[in-house]
């Protein structure tokens, strides 16, 4: 009698484990996102780090609750649709582009997975949305400038601190979309100013000697370098050579200073890049892309490398110098 019992009982419990072990959940899944950027890791980390911070401020830990896909270029662009394609075969939940390249190119690779745009030029000029409140389609995220206007900031900043500049080179790269618009705010400003523009185009890093030999027999006496991908990987090859051809140099990208160029007006990049992780948050937890509105910069920076100023001998009046958000000393 008692070993009958045992058997019932056991018989019993084991019906009553059987449907909750059936209706237990699933592990839940780990969100994974993709990165394409155009240059080396090395060179973009400072970004990197932003936005993993950003990513922290909302729960999202690298390596604990989320993947990140890393891809990187290294500074060629041609490579870019491969990784675009890359990311999308990985199946990833989205696809954060740092660039206005990076943005075309993931463009062209998915309709369908999120992206989440940096520091992209205008979106709307170049067709990444439908319109700045409403995007439209599965691409949104922050836009790096207010417009190419900026290059006629610029210029003025140039010339304000150097009053008798009046041959300014300019470095740009032809390929970038949206450099064309830049160049041509460029143009406007300087022609207001009465300043003779050198427009020396660079298609690879093989054309920035050349280029520099170009300023220093045509005796240009100040260099606008135009925000670029490529610049931006090379940029302390970049300043060594402005350096060398003792030329006072005017960029919107604050990391070539970093690297020993003088001066940078332009959004602040680690705003950006922090920010950006809001909309990973808000498309991982459920928002449509289309209903996103795309932010435009809140925060601009001079920044001002005054050892720079020393090695070329030059002095930044005191009223350029009280309008520097960071003064590198």
């Amino acid at each position: 009698m008692t070993h009958r019992r045992t058997v019932v009982i056991a018989f019993s419990l084991g019906a009553l484990a059987a449907p909750r072990a059936a209706t237990a959940q699933p592990a839940q899944k780990v969100p994974r996102i993709g990165w394409l950027g155009g240059p080396t890791r090395e060179s973009a980390e400072p970004f990197v780090r932003e936005f993993q911070g950003g990513l922290r401020d909302f729960g999202w830990v690298e390596g604990q609750n989320i993947v990140v896909e890393w891809r990187f270029a290294g500074g060629r662009a041609e490579r870019l649709p491969d990784l675009a394609a890359e990311l999308v075969r990985l199946r990833v939940d989205l696809i954060v582009v740092p660039s206005t390249p990076t943005a075309l190119a993931a463009k062209n690779a998915t309709q369908t997975i999120p992206i989440v745009t940096v520091a992209v030029g205008d979106p709307v000029g170049l067709g990444l949305v439908a319109s700045l409140a409403r995007p439209g389609g599965n691409i949104t995220g922050l836009t790096g400038t207010v417009g190419p206007e900026i290059a006629g900031k610029l210029v003025e900043l140039l010339r304000q601190t150097f009053p008798k500049v009046s041959r300014m080179a300019v470095l740009w790269h032809p390929a970038t979309p949206g450099n064309a618009l830049w160049l041509r705010e460029a143009q406007i400003a300087a022609r207001v100013l009465g300043v003779e523009l050198q427009e020396l185009p660079a298609r690879s890093p093989d054309d920035f000697d050349s280029a520099f030999a170009a300023m220093t027999a045509k005796r240009a006496s100040a260099l606008l370098l135009a925000g670029d991908i490529m610049f931006l990987t090379h940029r302390t090859r970049l300043a060594d050579l402005a350096a060398k051809s003792r030329l006072p140099t005017m960029c919107s990208l604050r990391e070539y200073v970093e690297a020993g160029g003088l001066m940078s007006y332009g959004p602040s990049s680690p705003d950006l890049f922090h920010r950006a992780a809001t909309y990973v948050d808000k498309i991982l937890k459920g928002a449509n892309p289309a209903d996103l509105p795309v932010e435009q910069p809140t925060k601009f920076e001079l920044v001002i490398n005054l050892k720079t100023a020393k090695a070329l001998g030059i002095t930044i009046p005191q009223t350029v110098l009280l309008r520097a958000d960071e003064v590198i000393e």
